[in-house]
């Protein structure tokens, strides 16, 4: 059997600190199970640089800092560096899969060269991405259109989500997209930390928190999360627990008017924390925690709400479709309704401990079932090597 070349081009890279994309790329590499596929990762650096990283040979691009260009100059020079390798190492039946959709009005032009050297181009979907708050109308507009551009070029758009597979068929029907639905995967492996840990018990010290005796908020730190109404329904709540917020916070426009519209700095519950990476101490806050809130409005599958119900005994999820689809009845539900998420914290405060454990089986064989890493990883080989005779 020939070997099957996969150039992944849109994330970051390997490594992994933190990020989606990141996440699956080191996990896809990390799982990897057939001797018949080399993969090829595509990493933002400094300087060009190749070398190793989970067998995968990872490719570093330098791009100038130029702002929301930024990402699209780096996609554009990753799939200009493959399509150069492959042609110099005269691979046949490569398959260059492209995460997010940035580079819509440019891929006609790589498409037919890709063409000519038998070079299949996959796509990734990133949710619903023109949606997202933090773009301008002009930016949500060219991501709509790249997004349309992508579809209507890829020979396959995988899709993390189920509710996002039904969009793109019925958005762009007229193009009859091949799609495929591969979920995202979860670490079900308890934290190496024990209660007892240094590291984290400083922690705890120096955030002012006690375990178990916290609702949790793990997420990057922008408007569609949900965290207006996540913090100021807390606020209304009368639960005696903290809000323990880890994201990136920025003292920027968002915190600002966040901060003038909850006035949550008069709340001593609301606990913004900053990040935390390192990936035993992150398990073992999210194990530790009373409850996770989930307020993720845009995107497919998202890596912590996966991660939340693999860990975290009871989850209170924003209700929409791609949450649903990832937990179904292995958690709670809120809308935005006033009062709506207020009232649910004061009852998860008052369930009794046999139904929490409850919801926590639910979800956790829910994950078990049908988003584990090997899972995943398996099903992404036989989509790689399938068209392999």
């Amino acid at each position: 059997m020939k070997e099957k070349n996969v150039f992944i081009i849109g994330s970051k890279g390997i490594p992994s600190n933190y990020g989606g994309y990141e996440t699956f790329v080191e996990n896809l590499t990390f799982y990897k199970k057939s001797e018949n596929i080399k993969y090829h990762i595509a990493c933002i650096g400094d300087k060009e640089e190749i070398y190793e990283h989970n067998k995968a040979r990872c490719f570093k691009i330098k791009v100038p800092n130029i702002g929301p260009a930024k990402a699209i100059i780096y996609d554009l020079k990753a799939i200009k560096s493959s399509i150069k390798y492959i042609r110099e190492n005269k691979i046949e039946d490569a398959i260059i899969y492209i995460l997010a959709c940035r580079i819509g009005p440019f891929l006609g032009h790589y498409k037919n060269i890709c063409k000519k050297y038998g070079i299949k181009i996959y796509i990734n979907p990133d949710g619903h991405e023109w949606l997202r708050a933090k773009w301008s109308k002009p930016i949500k507009k060219y991501w709509k259109i790249s997004e349309k551009l992508m579809v209507k070029k890829a020979d396959l758009v995988i899709c993390d989500s189920k509710n996002i597979e039904k969009y793109i068929k019925e958005s762009y029907k007229k193009y009859n997209p091949k799609t495929t639905f591969i979920a995202y995967g979860a670490d079900l492996e308890k934290s190496k930390l024990s209660d007892d840990d240094i590291k984290l018990n400083e922690w705890y010290k120096e955030k002012n928190v006690k375990p178990n005796n916290y609702y949790l908020i793990v997420g990057r730190f922008v408007p569609e999360n949900n965290y207006k109404t996540m913090i100021s329904e807390f606020m209304k709540s009368k639960t005696k627990k903290d809000l323990v917020i880890i994201t990136n916070v920025e003292k920027n426009k968002f915190y600002e008017d966040l901060k003038r519209e909850t006035g949550f700095e008069k709340d001593s519950r609301i606990k913004f924390v900053g990040t935390v990476y390192e990936k035993e101490l992150i398990k073992k806050i999210r194990e530790n925690a009373y409850a996770y809130l989930h307020g993720h409005s845009v995107g497919g599958t998202n890596p912590s709400l996966i991660e939340a119900l693999a860990t975290t005994k009871l989850n209170l999820l924003y209700d929409v479709g791609f949450n649903r689809e990832v937990a179904e009845d292995g958690a709670l539900y809120w809308n935005l309704e006033d009062m709506n998420l207020a009232k649910l914290i004061e009852q998860s405060d008052n369930l009794k401990e046999e139904n929490v454990e409850a919801l926590s089986q639910i979800g956790k064989s829910r994950i078990k079932r049908e988003y584990t890493w090997e899972k995943v990883v398996d099903i992404y080989e036989k989509v790689f090597i399938k068209n392999i005779q």
